[in-house]
């Protein structure tokens, strides 16, 4: 017996993208990379000098280096949006949580 392609109850819903749920789930993924970019740059400048002089001391060179690559994923992360409904009500609701926990993380740090 053959079996059937994309059965009933895994289909995906061919609707479309409520506008509300797609700028609410917009604004608080874009509020919580950006976010996650400050505390990256924060918790990646160099301990005890300034940035040009960061080469000294091999571990603050390499967590410059190691915050540099974080904070340019995050970004381009920023620009590469959910594909279907399930991913922007997954941001939707974990942005409701995780952008004021991320903040207060932002403040603690700084």
């Amino acid at each position: 017996m053959a079996r059937p392609e994309n059965p009933p109850e895994t289909a995906t819903p061919d609707g479309e993208i409520p506008a509300r749920l797609r700028i609410a789930a917009g604004i608080l993924r874009a509020l919580f990379i950006a976010v996650l970019v400050l505390i990256t740059f924060r918790v990646s400048r160099p301990q005890n000098e300034t940035f040009w002089t960061a080469y000294d001391t091999p571990s603050d060179m390499v967590r410059m280096l190691l915050g540099f690559a974080v904070a340019v994923w995050l970004l381009v992360q920023l620009f590469k949006g959910p594909r279907d409904q399930g991913g922007y009500r997954t941001w939707f609701y974990l942005g409701l949580v995780a952008v004021p926990f991320s903040f207060i993380c932002l403040i603690a740090v700084w």
